[in-house]
C-alpha cells in the first residue's frame, strides 16, 4: 500500500538532508511495519482460536533502550506462552520477531519527526496516516505539499524473502524487477549501505549470519580408506592376495593353525604394509594439493568500509560491501554496478562467449561472480555471496584435479610400462621353468626328498606347491615393475611445491615445476620484478624549468589549479585522511606516488577538488596507448576540461602548447619539442619513470558540441613532467648473473622508454657496457615491423625491448619457441595473459598481478621478486635431477633382482628370495627410496649445468654407467653366495638364503648414498641437511635387523652372528668405492642408444 503524510509543508527537503536522511528512512520503515505486526498477530490468533479460548491474555513491556529515539515504553498485548510454541515454527518464527521489532520502532519515528521539525522551527499539524488506493491515486491529484512513501520499498529489511529476491535479481538480470525494488538506490538503502562510505565493519558479523559467507560447498575429498581401496585395485596386488589366501589355507590344513599360517599370513602382512604406506603417501599429497588450492583461491579484494579503501580476502566479502573493481580483477560476488567508467566484463568463464559485455546503470547493471574486468573501473554493491551466486553453485560441483599428469609423469609411465613388460616376460620364464622342474621331479624338499612323485603326491601338496611357485613369479613382477617412479614424481613435485611456497612461489600447474628446469630463456618485466616498485616523485619540470622541492609554492595558481584537477580526478587511486595530519594512499605504486607528491608537496585537497568538479567520461589506462584521460565539468561555471596523464613522450606527442614557469601559455614548435625530448631523455638516463600531465579547456558553441562526451586528445596544453625513481631490488644483479651462469638468457621487456630501459638493464646486469644498443636494445614498434625472417634472425641477440605492448611480448615468445627455446615469461597485467599462456612457463606477479594474469600463469611469484624466479629455476632443475636419482637407484635394484632370480630359477629350480622378502625389498626401493631421494633440496651445483632439452632422454649415459656398475657387482656377489655361499661360510641352506637376503637389502642401502650424486664423487656432501634421507636410512636398517633377527618365521630367515653381519656390511659397503671409481670413467655426450636408434630405450 502507499502511505500519505498530510501536512501544510513539504518534508522532502528535511528528509533528504545529509544529517537526517538515513535515520528518517529507517525509522519511517519501522513505523509503517507496525501494520505487519498487527496482521501477523491476527493471523496467528485466528489459526489458534481454540487454544486461546480459555487462556487469559498477558501483557509484557518491551523497551528499546539502545535506540536514542525510543523515549517511551511500548506496551504490547501478546498471546500466552502456551501458544508461543506454535509461533516458533519454522514458518512464523522469523516473521514474528521482525514484526515485533518493527512495532517497537513506532515511537522512534514520532520522536525523529518532532526532532526534525524542531530543528527547522516549523509548526505542523498532527501527522495523519491514510491509505491511498491505486484508483484514487489515478483520479485524485495529490497536493504539492504531500509526501508519498512506498511501503514495499522501505520495508525490505534483512529477511529470507529479501535474500531470495536479491539472488534472483542478478541471476535473472531483470531491469524491471530492479525498478520495482526502487532501482539501485533502493537496493542500497534496503541493505543499509552508503555508496561512499560502504558498510560499518561492526556490521559484518550480522550480515554474514543473515546472508551467508562468500564460500562454496566443495564436494567431499577422498578419504584415507578410498586411497587404500584404490591401492587394492592393482592386479598384481590382487593376484598376490589370492596366492596368499591359498597358501594360508593349505598351510593351516597341513601344519595346523599354530604353524601353518606363517607363509600365507606373512604375504598378507607384507601386502597390507605396502598398500598402507602407499595409501598414506597418496593421502598426504592429496591434502597438500587441497591446501595449496585454498591458498590459490584466496584472492585479495579492495572494498570500502567505514569510508576507507582496504584489501580483504574474497572469503570475507559480505552482502552490502562496496567493492572497487579495476582492469584484471575478478568479480568476487554477484552485485550491482554503482558507479564507474568504460566497464567491460569478460563473461567467458560463465557463458563461454568471447565478446566483452558493457556494464552501465540503465541497461545492464548486473555483475556476476567469477567474471573478469576486461576494461575500465567501477564500484559495485554486493547483493549475494557464496552458494547464492551462480559461480558458487558451479564451483561446488567441481573438484580440484590433483591427479594432473605432467609431461615427466607421462614419460615415466612409458618407462614403467616398458620395464614392466620385461619383468612380466622374466616372471613368465621363471614360472615355466619352476613348474617344469617341479613336475619332472627335479626339485627336492628340505629333507632331500623329491617334492613330486606322480600319483603318490597328495593333491593338496601339488596345489600348495603350484600356488607357491605362482606367488614367487607374481612377486618377481611386483619387484620388476617400478611403480615407485610415478610415486617419486608425485612426491618430489609435492615436496617442491611446499618448499617453493615458503620461497614465495605458488605453483598452480604441476607441469611448471619440471618445465622450469628446462628453461633456456626468461622474458621478464622491469617494474616490480627487477625493481622494488616503490615509486617516489623526485623531479618536477614546469615548462622547461626544474622545480625544487622547497620551491613548489612558486608554481602559478592557474597551473596549480589544473594540476590538482589532473592528479585528483584522473586517477584510480584514492586518499583517506585518517587524522589531521596523516593520510592513507591506495592504488597502484605509480598512482600512490603521484597522489602522495600532490597532497603532501603541492597541498592538494582531494575532497575539495572532487566536490568542485563532476566527471563526465573516463578513458582508462591502456597498455597500447600508455595513457589515461578524463572529461570533467567545473560546478561553478560549467566549463569543460579534458585531462590526460601518461608516458611523457606519448603525452608530448598530442600537446600543442605548454605552460612556462610563470604560468604563461606558449606554443610548442619543433625546437621546443626537441628541448622537451631532451629533458625526458635526461630523466630516463637517470633511471626515472617520466609521467606527463596535459589538459585542454573546451569551448562549447552552437557548432561545436561534444555529443558523445569523448575525452578530446588534440591541441593539449602540457602542464608538467614528473620523474619517479624506482630503485632496483637488492640482489637482482646477482640473480641475473646466476641465470646467465646457468645458461639461461634474460630478456627485459618493458613499457618504459628506451633510455630508462637501458639504464635499468645496465644496473641489473642484463646489458653490459660493451653491448651498446646496436641489436641488443630495440623498441616494440621496431621489433613489430621486422619481417618474419628478420625477427627470427635477431630475436636471440635482443636483450632489452622498450616501449613494448603486450602483443610485442607475445610475438617475441612465439619467435623464441619457434627457434626451440623453452621460454618462461613474467607478467602482471590483463593484456599479458596471451604471452603467459603462450610461454612454456607463465610466471605472474602476486602483488601487482591482476587476477586474469594469475589465472593465465603456471606459477605465481608472491613477492614480485626476480630472485624468486631464479629460485623457481633451481627447484625446476632439482625436480628433474631428483627423478633421475631415483630412476638410477630403482633400475639398479630391478636389474639385479631380475638377473638373480632368472639364473637361480633356471639353474637351481628355485628363487633365492621368498615372496615376503621380495615385497620388503619392493617397499624399500619404491616408497622409502622415493621419499629419501625425491626430497633433496636444490644446490648451487644445479646452476652449473646447461638447461635440459625437450627431447633429452631421462636415462643419461652417466646414469647407465653408474647403475650397470652397481648392478654387475650385486649380481656377481649374490650369485656367488647362491652357489658357493654354504661352502664359503660353512652354513646351512637357510642361513645362506638369509645372508643373500640381508646382503641384497644392505647393498640397496649403501647404493642409496651413491644415488644422491649422479656425477659428484663426494656422495656425503650436504647429507646432514636432508634429515629425511638420514631418517629413512636409519629406519630401513632398524627394520632390516628386526626382519632378520626377530621376525624369522614371518620373513623365513635365520639369526645371523656378529661376524656374518660384519661380512654383509663389508661386502655391501664396497659399492661406495665402486661408485667413486666409475665416476672417474668419462662418458660420451651422445646417448648410447642413439647409435642403435632404439627409441624405446630413450623413453623420450
Amino acid at each position: 500500500m502507499s502511505i500519505i503524510l498530510e501536512s501544510n509543508i513539504n518534508y522532502t527537503d528535511l528528509v533528504l538532508s545529509t544529517a537526517n536522511k538515513r535515520r528518517w528512512h529507517l525509522a519511517h520503515a519501522h513505523f509503517l511495519c507496525e501494520r505487519a505486526f498487527q496482521y501477523l498477530f491476527k493471523y496467528v490468533v485466528a489459526n489458534n482460536v481454540n487454544k486461546l479460548s480459555n487462556i487469559p491474555s498477558q501483557r509484557h513491556d518491551y523497551t528499546r533502550n539502545s535506540n536514542r529515539y525510543c523515549k517511551s515504553t511500548s506496551a504490547i498485548e501478546t498471546i500466552p506462552r502456551t501458544v508461543a510454541g506454535n509461533l516458533q515454527c519454522s514458518n512464523n518464527r522469523k516473521k514474528w520477531r521482525m514484526a515485533l521489532a518493527y512495532n517497537l520502532c513506532e515511537q522512534a519515528f514520532m520522536n525523529l519527526l518532532n526532532e526534525v521539525i524542531m530543528k527547522n522551527n516549523k509548526m505542523v499539524p498532527i501527522v495523519q496516516l491514510k491509505s491511498l488506493s491505486r484508483k484514487a491515486k489515478m483520479h485524485s491529484p495529490l497536493p504539492p505539499d504531500t509526501v508519498v512513501i512506498n511501503v514495499a520499498q522501505l520495508c525490505s529489511g534483512f529477511n529470507d524473502s529479501n535474500t531470495s529476491t536479491l539472488v534472483k535479481l542478478v541471476k535473472d538480470r531483470s531491469v524491471s524487477q530492479l525498478n520495482q525494488l526502487g532501482g539501485i538506490s533502493g537496493i542500497v538503502t534496503s541493505l543499509n549501505c552508503d555508496i561512499n562510505r560502504g558498510i560499518d565493519p561492526q556490521d559484518v558479523l550480522r550480515r554474514r549470519e543473515d546472508y551467508g559467507t562468500n564460500t562454496y560447498n566443495k564436494p567431499p575429498t577422498k578419504s584415507f580408506f578410498q586411497f587404500i581401496w584404490e591401492a587394492f585395485q592393482d592386479p598384481t596386488i590382487l593376484i598376490l592376495l589370492v596366492c596368499a589366501a591359498f597358501s594360508l589355507g593349505f598351510g593351516i590344513k597341513e601344519h595346523g593353525l599354530k604353524e601353518g599360517w606363517y607363509d600365507g599370513g606373512s604375504i598378507f602382512v607384507a601386502v597390507f604394509l605396502v598398500i598402507s604406506v602407499s595409501a598414506i603417501s597418496d593421502f598426504r599429497q592429496s591434502k597438500q594439493f587441497d591446501k595449496l588450492s585454498k591458498v590459490s583461491n584466496n584472492i585479495q579484494v579492495e572494498v570500502v568500509r567505514n569510508g576507507r579503501r582496504q584489501k580483504i580476502s574474497i572469503f570475507e566479502i559480505v552482502v552490502g560491501d562496496v567493492v572497487c573493481l579495476k582492469i584484471g580483477d575478478q568479480v568476487p560476488a554477484d552485485g550491482l554496478f554503482l558507479e564507474g567508467h568504460s566497464l567491460l566484463i569478460d563473461e567467458s568463464s560463465m557463458t563461454g562467449e568471447a565478446d566483452h559485455v558493457e556494464i552501465d546503470h540503465i541497461q545492464n547493471p548486473f555483475l556476476t561472480s567469477g567474471t573478469k574486468v576486461a576494461d575500465g573501473y567501477a564500484k559495485m554493491i554486493v547483493t549475494s555471496v557464496g552458494m547464492n551466486t551462480t559461480w558458487g553453485e558451479m564451483m561446488s560441483t567441481i573438484t580440484g584435479n590433483s591427479d594432473e599428469q605432467t609431461p615427466l609423469q607421462s614419460r615415466l609411465n612409458k618407462l614403467t610400462s616398458a620395464i614392466g613388460k620385461i619383468g612380466l616376460a622374466v616372471a613368465f620364464l621363471v614360472l615355466v621353468v619352476l613348474l617344469v622342474r617341479y613336475f619332472t621331479g627335479t626339485t627336492e624338499d628340505e629333507h632331500g626328498n623329491k617334492e613330486f612323485n606322480g600319483s603318490k603326491t597328495k593333491t593338496d601338496d601339488v596345489i600348495n606347491a603350484v600356488v607357491g611357485i605362482i606367488a614367487d613369479a607374481v612377486t618377481i613382477v611386483v619387484v620388476a615393475i617400478p611403480e615407485g617412479l610415478p610415486l617419486a614424481v608425485t612426491l618430489t613435485l609435492a615436496y617442491s611445491m611446499k618448499r617453493m611456497m615458503k620461497d614465495q612461489a605458488m605453483v598452480r600447474k604441476l607441469s611448471a615445476c619440471e618445465t622450469m628446469g628446462s628453461a633456456t630463456t626468461i622474458c621478464t618485466d622491469k617494474t616490480g620484478t627487477l625493481t622494488l616498485n616503490q615509486m617516489k616523485v623526485t623531479q618536477f619540470w614546469l615548462g622547461q624549468d626544474l622545480m625544487e622541492e622547497n620551491n613548489f609554492k612558486s608554481i602559478p595558481a592557474n597551473v596549480l589549479d589544473v594540476l590538482h584537477q589532473g592528479v585528483s580526478l584522473n586517477t584510480t587511486g584514492s586518499v583517506h585522511k585518517s587524522s589531521e595530519s596523516n593520510f592513507e594512499f591506495s592504488g597502484s605504486p605509480t598512482e600512490k606516488a603521484i597522489l602522495q607528491w600532490a597532497v603532501l608537496g603541492l597541498q592538494m585537497n582531494t575532497e575539495m577538488v572532487n566536490e568542485n568538479c563532476i566527471i563526465l567520461n573516463v578513458e582508462a589506462f591502456n597498455s597500447e596507448k600508455k595513457r589515461s584521460g578524463v572529461l570533467i565539468r567545473k560546478v561553478e561555471d560549467n566549463t569543460l576540461y579534458s585531462h590526460w596523464k601518461g608516458a611523457a613522450e606519448m603525452i608530448l606527442a598530442i600537446c600543442s602548447y605548454y605552460h612556462d614557469s610563470a604560468g604563461n601559455k606558449k606554443p610548442i614548435d619543433d625546437d621546443e619539442r626537441m628541448r622537451f625530448e631532451k629533458i625526458i631523455e635526461g630523466m630516463a638516463v637517470s633511471s626515472l619513470r617520466c609521467i606527463a600531465f596535459a589538459y585542454k579547456k573546451i569551448q562549447l558553441d552552437h557548432t561545436n558540441g561534444i555529443t558523445d562526451q569523448r575525452v578530446p586528445d588534440d591541441g593539449l596544453i602540457l602542464i608538467g613532467l614528473t620523474g619517479m625513481k624506482d630503485p632496483c631490488r637488492p640482489g637482482v644483479k646477482r640473480a641475473v648473473e646466476d641465470c646467465q651462469y646457468a645458461g639461461v638468457d634474460i630478456k627485459m621487456i618493458t613499457g618504459d622508454n628506451l633510455f630508462t630501459a637501458k639504464a635499468i638493464a645496465l644496473e641489473c646486469g642484463i646489458l653490459q657496457q660493451h653491448h651498446g644498443t646496436d641489436g641488443f636494445v630495440v623498441e616494440g614498434v621496431e621489433f613489430r615491423n621486422y619481417s618474419e625472417e628478420e625477427r627470427m634472425e635477431k630475436v636471440d641477440r635482443i636483450l632489452v625491448m622498450a616501449r613494448s605492448s603486450p602483443s610485442d611480448k607475445l610475438l617475441m615468445v612465439q619467435c623464441l619457441r619457434k627457434k626451440g627455446h623453452v621460454v618462461a615469461v613474467t607478467g602482471d597485467g590483463t593484456n599479458d595473459a596471451s604471452a603467459l599462456k603462450e610461454a612454456d612457463v607463465g610466471l605472474s606477479m602476486g602483488i601487482q598481478g591482476t587476477e586474469v594474469a594469475k589465472e593465465s600463469s603456471d606459477i605465481v611469484i608472491l613477492d614480485d621478486n626476480f630472485a624468486t624466479v631464479v629460485t623457481v629455476l633451481k627447484w625446476g632443475r632439482c625436480v628433474y635431477t631428483n627423478i633421475q636419482k631415483f630412476i638410477q637407484f630403482q633400475l639398479t635394484v630391478n636389474v639385479a633382482a631380475l638377473v638373480i632370480n632368472v639364473v637361480a630359477a633356471i639353474s637351481a629350480g628355485e628363487v633365492p628370495l621368498t615372496a615376503v622378502q621380495l615385497l620388503w625389498v619392493n617397499l624399500i626401493m619404491d616408497t622409502l627410496g622415493a621419499l629419501a631421494l625425491a626430497t633433496e633440496r636444490p644446490t648451487k651445483d644445479l646452476l652449473e649445468k646447461k638447461p635440459v632439452g625437450r627431447t633429452e632422454p631421462l636415462i643419461t649415459n652417466v646414469m647407465w654407467r653408474n647403475l650397470l656398475a652397481q648392478a654387475l657387482y650385486q649380481i656377481s656377489i649374490l650369485l656367488t653366495l647362491q652357489f658357493k655361499g654354504e661352502t664359503i661360510f660353512s652354513v646351512n641352506e637357510k642361513v645362506n638364503k638369509t645372508l643373500i637376503f640381508n646382503l641384497f637389502v644392505l647393498c640397496q642401502v649403501f647404493n642409496e648414498f651413491n644415488a644422491r650424486k649422479l656425477e659428484k664423487k663426494n656422495v656425503f656432501e650436504g647429507i646432514l641437511g636432508n634429515k629425511l634421507f638420514v631418517g629413512i636410512i636409519l629406519v630401513t636398517v632398524v627394520l632390516q635387523v628386526v626382519m632378520v633377527e626377530f621376525l624369522r618365521k614371518f620373513a623365513d630367515t635365520e639369526r645371523l652372528s656378529w661376524g656374518q653381519w660384519g661380512v654383509c656390511i663389508a661386502l655391501a659397503s664396497v659399492s661406495w668405492p665402486i661408485g667413486w671409481l666409475v665416476k672417474c670413467i668419462p662418458v660420451p655426450e651422445k646417448h648410447f642408444f642413439s647409435y642403435l636408434s632404439w627409441k624405446t630405450l630413450k623413453f623420450a
